[in-house]
């Protein structure tokens, strides 16, 4: 019975020796005085408590889970082909691309709160047509057309910098900061270029607006939280309405669907777009009908673990035409793009 009785004591031992601890303090009851101990944590329970894309009852829900030390991806990636046909019948077609690599580095996390080193890597454009290619790469020497020049000149003071980021565990930005060194960097370039003192003011208010704190923040919101904060079950859709113009005339709404949620992802399809708009003019005995459409489809995918953005694809088909007629004569002109828009294009 006694040799039982030891085999059962150490069998005991042997399963809690396997089970993940964690370190608690509480008080004693006997004598009032704060202890620590350990107590056991059920491994199924706490990897499903550390996913950042979670479920809730069928409803999933987003936050962020970053690994203090880790550095997360964000490199941008879109490509233009526009298709122009005139009146004639003639048609010229012409690409462009651009790519902006950025990175971000967690230092740390207090109170909710991650403190994050925003790297601004490197910048890359080039236009295609006729026959021609020309790239502006901050990897790359500068290119020999002046105006090219300057572009390079000025992406170059912009990467290799660094900004500082404060965001919530639910994704709200609360600051980001270190853009004044930057804009004295970039105001130096300029100047070599433009010596105008005005135009060099203007040059430099339109930079801060598009790359500033407020737009800098509106863009990463946009790309980083995409499920609602109340949460959607799968296949359930919600959209989201911009201007599309300044006006707010035009609206651009996108239609999101949580397609599915496994293998370490969430998968979210994209829709929409602008719908077909038309206008007619007379002035002069000539009359302009100008119409337009946009549509967008794709897919996002999120780590479900930490939350952030691994890849995005996004195709948007913009048409154009515009007609004049004085009654006898007609001329119609029409443009189509296709844009292909990308996040982390090279994760699989």
């Amino acid at each position: 019975m006694k040799k039982i009785i030891a085999f059962a004591i150490l069998s005991i031992a042997l399963i809690s020796c396997n089970k993940e601890t964690k370190t608690i303090t509480k008080v004693d009851p006997a004598t009032g005085k704060t202890i620590t101990v350990e107590v056991p944590v059920e491994k199924s329970d706490d990897a499903a408590n550390q996913m950042a894309i979670k479920d809730s009852a069928g409803v999933y829900t987003q936050s962020f889970n970053l690994e203090i030390g880790k550095t997360y991806p964000l490199t941008t990636y879109q490509r233009d082909v526009q298709t122009v046909t005139s009146p004639t019948g003639e048609s010229q077609s012409g690409t462009s691309e651009s790519t902006d690599e950025m990175s971000f580095l967690v230092n740390g996390f207090d109170k909710g709160v991650y403190d994050i080193t925003i790297n601004l890597i490197g910048k890359r454009s080039s236009q295609t047509g006729g026959g021609q290619t020309i790239v502006v790469d901050t990897k790359q020497a500068a290119p020999k057309d002046d105006n090219m020049k300057m572009m390079w000149s000025i992406n170059k003071a912009l990467v290799g910098n660094k900004l500082k980021m404060k965001m919530q565990e639910n994704g709200k930005i609360l600051s980001i900061t270190g853009f004044e060194p930057i804009y004295t960097k970039v105001a130096t370039s300029a100047g070599t270029f433009i010596k105008d003192a005005a135009a060099k003011a203007d040059f430099l208010k339109s930079f801060k607006a598009s790359f500033g704190e407020k737009s800098m923040s509106e863009q990463f919101t946009k790309n980083f939280m995409l499920i609602p904060s109340k949460g959607v079950k799968l296949g359930e859709k919600w959209t989201d309405t911009e201007n599309a113009t300044p006006d707010g005339k035009v609206k651009l709404s996108t239609t999101y669907a949580l397609k599915s949620v496994g293998d370490s992802k969430a998968i979210i399809t994209v829709n929409g777009g602008i719908p077909y708009k038309s206008e007619k003019r007379t002035q002069e005995g000539i009359t302009r009908s100008m119409s337009s459409e946009l549509s967008q489809s794709g897919t996002v995918t999120l780590d479900q673990q930490s939350g952030w953005i691994t890849n995005q694809n996004i195709n948007v088909k913009t048409s154009q035409t515009e007609t004049l007629s004085d009654g006898k004569q007609t001329q119609t002109m029409k443009s189509v793009s296709n844009s292909t828009v990308m996040v982390n294009p090279a994760a699989k």
